[in-house]
């Protein structure tokens, strides 16, 4: 669920790292070019066919694909196990942005902007290859853990004026028995499934370094985390200008 603004550390050009505008990345990462946000629902037929998809973009270097659950589906004989309210929200957000009234499943959203049927592969490769030809996400993010902290930082850009820092706790791999509904009788694996949407703090374009204590990231079943600054419109989710995977992922 959505969590009230947190009291963590946020420090403006605090470290060295962030000075460095992140210029120096991890030894074997590699940078991230899209994160793929795909909403579905247990309870929708058409949804299987997306999930081998997202499964394959989890693999992919460079991809930081979720999955968000909605909940509109549940009156269809079946309640999504992992479903939460602020995944359907999100999605309407995404609607009203692009000026459309209705929202389906699956849809896959591709750094905050364009869209697609999430089980339309080729549409998506597409899709991914104009995001890497665009700059892919200009802003360099970076977080790792240190004892029991999390530490965030978020590089320098010129390009956006304004973005919100997010931390978003997942769960990596869940099979889920489907019961009943028209899915009844299926199994189903869901990859790196969003548990909650924290919001740290806001970037202005200048070097920002965020702790946050590990036990944020503790919520429901998480079991790993990754970070994504994204601009925002009227309160509403835009562009994404940057992400960073946590370990494990």
């Amino acid at each position: 669920m959505m969590l009230p603004a947190p009291r963590y550390a946020v420090l403006a050009g605090a470290t060295a790292l962030a000075l460095a505008g992140l210029s120096a990345r991890p030894a074997g990462a590699e940078p991230l070019q899209a994160v793929v946000e795909l909403f579905t629902s247990q309870g929708c037929v058409a949804c299987r066919s997306a999930d081998p998809v997202i499964i394959d973009l989890a693999a992919r270097p460079g991809i930081l694909a979720l999955t968000l659950p909605v909940t509109y589906w549940d009156y269809l004989g079946w309640k999504d196990t992992l479903a939460l309210r602020p995944f359907t929200e999100r999605q309407h957000a995404y609607a009203g942005l692009s000026g459309v009234r209705q929202v389906f499943t699956p849809q896959a959203v591709v750094n905050g902007g364009a869209s697609a049927i999430g089980s339309d592969r080729d549409r998506l490769d597409r899709m991914l290859s104009d995001a890497g030809s665009q700059g892919g996400l200009p802003v360099p993010v970076r977080g790792e853990e240190r004892g029991d902290r999390i530490l965030i930082d978020v590089g320098t850009s010129v390009a956006p004026a304004k973005a919100d820092v997010w931390l978003i706790p997942i769960l990596r791999r869940r099979p889920v028995s489907i019961e009943r509904g028209e899915s009844r009788g299926r199994v189903v694996t869901y990859v790196n499934v969003a548990r909650s949407l924290q919001r740290l703090g806001t970037w202005t374009g200048q070097p920002v370094h965020i702790e946050v204590p590990r036990a944020a990231v503790r919520v429901a079943d998480a079991d790993a985390w990754v970070v994504v600054l994204q601009g925002a419109s009227n309160g509403k989710p835009g562009r994404i200008w940057g992400a960073a995977k946590g370990p494990g992922l």
